[in-house]
């Protein structure tokens, strides 16, 4: 299997000391595959001051470096030459976000050329990238561009528990007016696809969650479920999905949990993370369904207030890398 690429993120945020601190403690071994960091070959041998452990590093073809950490070694693709000493933590500059960019930018090309196999994105900060001269929201809206695809579904995912959203920033005085059966069916069919060819499984269960308390109760509490998520759900199903409900989120996920369905669409962000989060707040991973390419991503911020300081947990970066590879090896 082509390497999987493992980007390095905000150079100032905990991305860097991530990598190192998953390699000193040898949670990338189980997963037997080749894992090529791109980032900053100076910035990610400097995280390795953290745990006592600064990184050497030689260079071999092109920009690509072997990277020692005491008897660990690592891959590393290096696209930008910041200077570590300069960077503050949780102080990002343009030239920092121009370098997050760029190392998705590359990833990107690389999956695509399929000279690897997948992609793990560390956290960036979408101000900075902005302020550089990407205008996209995060790697999300990134990553679609570059793939030329339209629509996505983002799913968050863990062992136990793994929901789709089909609106996910947003008020929620909003999500009325935003969702739409077709919005609803197009994600509906994107889990659908993504489960079958990249999660392995031939008949996907999937369950479609009201909007409203109770499923509405009849349109006692709004008519949402009769004329958008239940004419979706129709549709679905006369395709050959596997797909039903509306289903009242307060009793769902106990069934989902227990493993009557392999996925959750949900109509709106809370609605799906805040049982997700109580269930893998460390260790969920998120997930870009609809593209052509494996990402995979962990599941937090850029986490500030830790960064420098070695104490962010890696589960979240261990399971996206462990998703990443049982993906790529069905495509």
């Amino acid at each position: 299997m082509a390497p999987l690429l493992l980007t390095m993120g905000d150079p100032t945020g905990i991305g860097p000391e991530l990598i190192v601190k998953a390699l000193l403690d040898n949670s990338f071994l189980p997963f037997n595959t080749e894992i090529e960091v791109v980032g900053d070959i100076n910035v990610l041998c400097h995280a390795g001051k953290i745990f006592n452990c600064e990184g050497k590093f030689t260079k071999l073809k092109g920009n690509r470096y072997r990277a020692t950490f005491g008897e660990q070694q690592l891959l590393v693709h290096s696209i930008s030459d910041l200077d570590p000493t300069s960077l503050q933590y949780g102080q990002p500059e343009t030239n920092c976000g121009k370098a997050m960019a760029d190392y998705i930018e590359y990833a990107i090309a690389r999956c695509l050329d399929k000279t690897a196999s997948g992609i793990v994105t560390c956290p960036i900060n979408k101000a900075a990238i902005n302020a550089a001269g990407f205008h996209f929201p995060g790697h999300t809206e990134l990553l679609a561009e570059r793939c030329g695809i339209e629509k996505v579904v983002m799913m968050l995912a863990g062992e136990r528990l793994k929901v789709c959203l089909v609106t996910t920033h947003l008020a929620y005085r909003d999500i009325p007016e935003t969702l739409t059966s077709d919005e609803i069916l197009q994600t509906i069919r994107i889990t659908d696809a993504a489960f079958k060819q990249q999660f392995g499984l031939p008949q996907p269960r999937i369950a479609v969650l009201a909007l409203n308390p109770h499923a509405s109760e009849n349109g006692l509490f709004g008519d949402e479920e009769e004329r958008l998520i239940t004419p979706a759900i129709t549709a679905a199903k006369a395709e050959g999905i596997n797909a039903d409900g509306p289903h009242s989120a307060d009793t769902l996920f106990h069934f989902a949990v227990k493993g009557a369905y392999d996925a959750v669409v949900c109509m709106y962000h809370d609605q799906g993370l805040i049982p997700l989060k109580l269930l893998h707040f460390d260790d969920a991973v998120n997930v870009t369904l609809g593209l052509p390419i494996v990402r995979t991503s962990v599941d937090h911020g850029t986490a500030y207030d830790l960064a420098g300081t070695g104490k962010a947990n890696t589960a979240s970066l261990i399971a996206a890398v462990k998703m990443a590879k049982q993906m790529a090896k069905n495509i």
